[in-house]
């Protein structure tokens, strides 16, 4: 039986990163057995540890209902379960977005957020702290049956008035579209659920695979947080067709202003052709067949403006039933290996290459403050073997002058140490000012502000001004962030070039750092505002506390969130600046003290010289191992880094 691909890579995947941690644990387990290690130092490291053990890799798939989405999800992940484990049948299965992901720290469970929360201005996302709000059913994993039963709760409706399911914004009473559900009676069936999260032990799932299942197309547009933080932050968006129906216009709609990546600019979207088991005619041949499917994929491919090689044709039910019946020739004829490669090649890949470089720069940086702290101590170490060796045979006077040379190199130091305090004291200063412009409380009431104008408004001119000011204003405390970050990055090459020239310290060219990647995901924010709420026709067609309460939340939230990376990332980066000067200066004032320290004892003849300098080299010796340490540590890091999955030719 032909193996799973993307579950081949993604196992590779999760080794590398796996291996990458180890190392990274035996160089902090090295750092501590060798004295090298300090607060500021493990904390970093802390950081770098949490986001390679947190790291997930989120696929979503997006399609009208009847396309076979669900089916898609079984085939290609949860075949081995021997059925299927997502409800997937005719009509409408998925009626909310689901998550299927595992936290170890949580039981086997499905949650369930009631539909009723959408009256409320919160986010899924921030109802997500709060778990008294969901309905959790527990499952037994090793039981099928209760697997399926409790999978099918997801799909659970209820029947509600006509306005209760438009205060949820799920009627529009001016739609014929949405007339043509209501009942006889004047109600109407809704979801039981706003949001699920699917929790158990799956194999991808537990190495952090996370599958986004949605509804049908109409909920991309009633509930915003599909379109501006999960669909974008997707690493890769299977978008399903049928062969049997077409593409719809609805469809092209929603790939051209959600999927595409002509707003995103991301990798990783992939158009599926499935059911084209519907196109196996027995009164046709093998050629009339591929030449219809042919016919769809170009069709397909022409309407969505994708190459023909971009349309990934497949029979999910087919694939389904060959890989649980283990029917080579079926799982072949459906297709689905190859639309597995693809999704494989394109996903893994560009998740790895981010990891990898953001990972790099990190112990990159922190091996060299290492390496300078070795290369600190035993520049140290020979200085003071030098003027050891340079005193056999001399005279006391001689060794009293020696003394009062380092004595006088001391008190310099220690003048120098003010002037650090100082630069201390300006940098944190400079530092304030900084997270003023980034503030996250000063963030907060722009967003209060905000939404306050956009509720009193009366003229669609008035929201669409006090949103173009919100941007505006964001931007400009990003811009300011930067001019901010310049000025702390020109004041710190000053201090290390002067204490470098004044007290042989090693020059550290402090890291760059800008704001442009926050500026860039907030430009896609603002360009999802215009695309669908800045335009007279929109801005008519929703209504104004539909907006405010639903996009706008959503909007804010997104951006309260990028600027808590940038926070984040901001503190990360002062402690890379100010970190390598601290550790020189704290090795140079300690080895300016041992220095006087061993000439004192060779002067009150409390030791001898020969002593003293056969101890000084073995120090030397200790420090050099040390150093030939961090080598191997670091060509171990670098192996980890530079893994690879297995050659291609293992892969049945």
């Amino acid at each position: 039986m032909a193996e799973n691909k993307l579950a081949h890579q993604f196992a590779a995947y999760s080794e590398w990163r796996k291996a990458l941690v180890d190392s990274i644990c035996d160089y902090r387990s090295w750092l501590n057995e060798q004295e090298l290690n300090d607060a500021q130092i493990d904390q970093r490291i802390s950081n770098l540890l949490e986001r390679l053990r947190e790291d997930k890799l989120n696929v979503a798939f997006v399609a009208e209902f009847s396309r076979g989405k669900s089916e898609l999800i079984n085939a290609i992940f949860f075949a081995d379960y021997g059925q299927r484990l997502l409800p997937s049948s005719a009509g409408r299965t998925t009626m909310c977005p689901t998550e299927l992901l595992y936290d170890a720290a949580k039981p086997t469970s499905i949650a369930m957020l009631p539909i009723e929360t959408r009256s409320s201005d919160a986010t899924t996302t921030e109802y997500k702290r709060y778990p008294d709000e969901w309905k959790v059913v527990e499952f037994n994993v090793d039981n099928n049956d209760s697997m399926v039963a409790a999978f099918k709760e997801v799909s659970s409706t209820k029947r509600v008035t006509a306005e209760e399911a438009e205060k949820f914004g799920l009627y529009d009473p001016n739609s014929a579209d949405d007339a043509m559900s209501l009942n006889k009676d004047g109600s109407i069936d809704i979801p039981c659920w706003r949001y699920a999260m699917i929790n158990f032990p799956h194999p991808l799932l537990e190495q952090g695979l996370v599958i986004l299942d949605t509804p049908g197309l109409n909920a991309i547009g009633t509930e915003p947080e599909l379109t501006l933080n999960m669909l974008p932050n997707a690493h890769a968006v299977l978008f399903i067709l049928a062969a049997d129906t077409g593409v719809t216009k609805s469809e092209i709609d929603v790939w051209r202003q959600y999927i595409s990546g002509t707003r995103w600019k991301q990798k990783g979207r992939l158009a599926v052709l499935n059911k084209i088991d519907g196109l196996w005619d027995e009164l046709k041949n093998e050629k009339e067949i591929e030449k219809e499917i042919n016919k769809q994929i170009k069709t397909s491919a022409e309407l969505l403006g994708l190459e023909n090689n971009q349309i990934f044709p497949t029979s999910a039910q087919k694939g389904l039933l060959a890989k649980i019946n283990g029917d080579e020739t079926l799982l072949v004829q459906s297709r689905l290996p190859a639309l597995e490669k693809a999704l494989s090649d394109e996903l893994i890949p560009s998740k790895k290459e981010i990891v990898r470089d953001n990972t790099k720069n990190e112990i990159e940086d922190l091996i060299t403050n290492s390496n300078m702290i070795l290369e600190s101590r035993v520049a140290g170490v020979v200085e003071q073997l030098d003027e050891l060796r340079g005193l056999r045979g001399k005279n006391e006077d001689v060794v009293e002058h020696m003394m009062n040379k380092v004595k006088v190199d001391k008190e310099n130091f220690e003048k120098g140490l003010q002037r650090f305090q100082a630069l201390r004291s300006v940098f944190s200063q400079q530092t304030n000012k900084l997270f003023t412009l980034l503030g996250m409380e000063a963030l907060k009431v722009q967003v209060h502000t905000t939404r306050e104008t956009m509720i009193k408004a009366s003229f669609t001119k008035t929201i669409r001004e006090a949103m173009d000011n919100f941007f505006l204003d964001l931007k400009g405390r990003l811009v300011s962030s930067d001019a901010q970050i310049d000025e702390i990055k020109k004041m710190m090459d000053v201090m290390y070039d002067k204490f470098s020239k004044e007290h042989g310290l090693r020059k550290s060219e402090p890291p760059a750092f800008s704001t442009l990647r926050y500026q860039k995901e907030l430009a896609k924010l603002e360009r999802a505002y215009k695309e669908q709420f800045n335009t007279a026709f929109n801005m008519i067609a929703n209504e104004k506390m539909t907006l405010t309460t639903k996009f706008f939340e959503t909007l804010a939230s997104r951006v309260i969130h990028v600027y808590e990376v940038a926070n984040r990332d901001v503190e990360n980066w002062l402690k890379a600046v100010i970190a390598p000067m601290e550790s020189q200066v704290r090795e140079h004032q300690l080895q300016l003290r041992r220095r006087l320290e061993s000439i004192k004892r060779i002067y009150k003849a409390t030791d001898t010289l020969e002593d003293r300098i056969l101890e000084l080299e073995n120090i030397e010796k200790s420090i050099r191992a040390q150093m030939t340490d961090l080598k191997v540590l670091r060509q171990h890091m670098g192996n980890a880094l530079a893994f690879e999955n297995e050659p291609e030719a293992k892969v049945a």
